[in-house]
């Protein structure tokens, strides 16, 4: 999660005086995952082609944590086709997430850029555990057949971060590259405006991440 995006802003909120955590991991207490918020995971998990046993995260690993408040970075590989199912789920119409429709409305953009971020074989076909509960992943870019696995495993664990987090009694807030902010009169995307801010730049964004957590 430590990449160029995430060293910016944190020093943007460092410059700025704000008082957090950089790089929070959240222990997860499984009582708290009760029988509805597994009848979701399991849903999504068998959605997306899963069989057998859905698994659990014990732990999620965070860029920031301000007060009762997480944000993490999601890159290009978090919009596709198999995230947009996740959010199929009840899970997002019986609890409001503040990104969900953004998120969804990305996932039908992006997914070229998904594709070019994620067709090496590691990331097309995820790590071992995604083949044994999704199945032999179909050649990179091929969705005809059984498609990614690995881009499977990471969109139901974008989902259990999702629910793990309310359980837990925190906010979560995803930003993304394809974020746009206004800035001297135009649009611009945040992971542009994080390659090299200026400094009037560096003030604006922390004030538009204050906003964003206030």
């Amino acid at each position: 999660m430590d990449h160029l995006m995430t060293r910016q802003l944190d020093l943007i909120l460092k410059e700025g005086g704000a008082d957090y955590d950089w790089q929070f991991d959240l222990e997860l207490n499984p009582k708290f995952l009760d029988t509805k918020g597994k009848t979701w995971l399991k849903e999504i998990f068998e959605d997306l082609g899963g069989t057998g046993t859905f698994p659990l995260l014990d732990k999620l690993k965070f860029d920031f944590k301000i007060g009762r408040i997480l944000i993490v970075w999601d890159d290009e590989l978090h919009f596709n086709r198999y995230r947009l199912a996740t959010f199929r789920s009840d899970l997002y119409t019986e609890w409001t997430f503040p990104f969900s429709e953004g998120h969804k409305r990305l996932c039908r953009t992006y997914e070229k850029e998904c594709l070019k971020a994620g067709m090496q074989q590691r990331i097309w076909s995820g790590p071992p555990v995604a083949k044994v509960i999704f199945g032999e992943p179909s050649e990179p870019g091929d969705f005809s057949g059984n498609g990614s696995t690995g881009w499977k495993l990471l969109a139901y664990n974008d989902a259990q971060y999702d629910l793990q987090t309310r359980l837990h009694g925190y906010k979560l807030i995803r930003l993304s590259p394809f974020e746009t902010i206004m800035t001297g009169g135009s649009l611009k995307r945040l992971d542009q405006l994080l390659v090299n801010p200026k400094d009037e730049q560096r003030t604006m964004l922390f004030n538009w991440l204050m906003r964003k957590v206030g």
